[in-house]
């Protein structure tokens, strides 16, 4: 099969809803206002890409590479980065909607959460040492074996951290925060 490669180019208000795509590589290029809900690119590689405005709810990434990509005020729903190539992998997030997608098992050191909704997304095994959650909402997200090492989570709200069970030594929390990290123990705060 023949690669095809898409270099420096602009997509624009492209629909590719429920297309199965496979084996392209996209090298700095930019998608704006796309819509690539329940899509399937297999064997796809993304490099120094960017996402705007654009819908990816659902989509399915099975083994492609997704190096320096920022996805900003999209819709994201339902992903599961946990399929995607380990080698390279290296995401960021600014006013984006991730609810209900999984990063489980992934390496994401100082990866980038701003603005963004991430409710009931699954961060069990997940490295994300360094990381920063700026004004995040991690409302029901899963957190289990999970290494927050040095992460910034002062403006995160919504979390439930049990720090029996997570690795958070030097992680940054606000004192409003600290509610999320006593939750197992079942104690009012006041």
């Amino acid at each position: 099969m023949e690669r095809i490669v898409h270099e420096d180019k602009t997509f624009e208000k492209v629909v590719y809803a429920e297309k199965v795509v496979k084996g392209r590589e996209f090298q700095s290029c930019s998608f704006i206002n796309c819509d690539f809900s329940n899509s399937e690119f297999y064997y796809s590689k993304f490099m120094d890409c960017t996402f705007e405005g654009c819908n990816l709810s659902m989509m399915k990434l099975s083994e492609s590479t997704l190096n320096n990509v920022k996805f900003s005020n999209s819709k994201i729903l339902g992903v599961n980065f946990s399929e995607c190539q380990d080698f390279l992998f290296s995401v960021m997030f600014d006013s984006c909607i991730l609810d209900y997608s999984s990063f489980q098992g992934k390496k994401m050191l100082k990866t980038k959460f701003i603005r963004t909704s991430m409710k009931e997304v699954n961060f069990n095994k997940t490295n994300l040492s360094g990381s920063l959650f700026d004004q995040t909402d991690l409302s029901g997200a899963l957190f289990e074996a999970t290494n927050l090492s040095n992460a910034n989570l002062v403006s995160a709200y919504g979390f439930a951290i049990d720090p029996e069970l997570n690795v958070i030594k030097k992680a940054s929390f606000s004192q409003h925060g600290l509610a999320g990290l006593l939750a197992r123990y079942q104690i009012n705060i006041v």
